[in-house]
């Protein structure tokens, strides 16, 4: 079973200034971006110093730093955030989820890949041209698969959506959250405010919707991850805008709409549907247990 849909309640001894100071919503944002920036700078320069960005480095030591700064700055900051202000355990990064809600999560994300894959090829769009077994796959599995697929989970879901869920319902954090992980590849190669909305819609309410009905963000992870790394490194096709190269040598005709263009088959219009399809099943099963969360103030207190 899940655990229950609100995760942290103000405590009944807090004092007025540390509700609004502390506790709200707005506070705990805050203060989680704050920390994660904080970090984010200082693993940022330490994985600097260590050479891992200096010129001629190899990709996959270039990697390396990077997925070190997506882990250093996010993991913390949640951690922090969770055990030191809310004082309570981190029941959405269980260990004991990790063994089974992980593995749904990566061949959820596999499957749902390959399927948007599959009608591609089907529709004339996706064309394989060779293979390339001898493709350097593993940093972009580091970085597009293991570290997106963590720190972007952490700061959109994890802290983002059951945050805003708190204060402001379900439907509201769906929403900001949704919008915020799409305009947060507005700035990717070949991004547009086409391919910005296509994410937000198809993985920024997918997403959400799976953390809400299983209130983990191990099946999140993995979703996020098997994706990123299906995309990229199994069928050849850039990830959010950055190229890739793949154990399949591909290319995609058609019109943009369908192909998804320069910035990935993320912005064609079968992932799209195909993800919404998901996320209208999960919001059918989140109706059906009645745990959509209305706003704090039509709640009735806790006591």
């Amino acid at each position: 079973m899940p655990a229950a849909p609100i995760a942290f309640t103000t405590p009944i001894t807090a004092s007025p200034w540390q509700r609004w100071m502390v506790f709200s919503p707005v506070a705990r944002l805050a203060f989680f971006t704050a920390l994660y920036i904080l970090l984010f700078v200082l693993s940022s320069k330490a994985a600097g110093a260590l050479g891992f960005f200096a010129d001629g480095t190899s990709r996959l030591t270039h990697a390396m730093g990077n997925l070190g700064v997506q882990l250093a700055s996010s993991i913390p900051a949640y951690l922090i955030l969770v055990q030191a202000v809310e004082r309570r355990r981190v029941d959405e990064l269980a260990a004991k989820d990790a063994l089974t809600l992980l593995p749904a999560g990566l061949l959820g994300g596999a499957l749902l890949f390959s399927l948007v894959v599959l009608v591609l090829w089907l529709a004339g769009s996706y064309h394989v041209t060779g293979t390339d077994l001898g493709a350097d796959w593993l940093p972009g599995v580091l970085t597009a698969g293991v570290g997106a697929g963590i720190a972007e989970e952490i700061i959109t879901r994890g802290a983002l959506f059951r945050i805003v869920e708190e204060g402001l319902g379900t439907w509201w954090a769906l929403a900001i959250s949704a919008l915020f992980f799409g305009m947060a590849h507005i700035f990717n190669p070949g991004a547009t405010l086409w391919s910005s909305l296509a994410i937000a819609i198809e993985a920024g309410v997918l997403l959400a919707l799976l953390y809400h009905v299983t209130r983990s963000l191990w099946p999140c992870i993995g979703l996020h991850a098997a994706w990123n790394i299906m995309q990229g490194t199994v069928y050849g096709i850039p990830v959010s805008g950055t190229s890739a190269r793949g154990v399949l040598v591909s290319t995609r005709t058609g019109p943009d709409w369908l192909s998804g263009g320069v910035f990935g088959a993320e912005a064609s219009v079968v992932a799209l549907v195909l993800c919404s399809c998901c996320s209208a099943l999960l919001l059918v099963i989140a109706l059906r247990r009645g745990t959509i969360v209305p706003p704090a103030w039509r709640r009735a207190p806790r006591g």
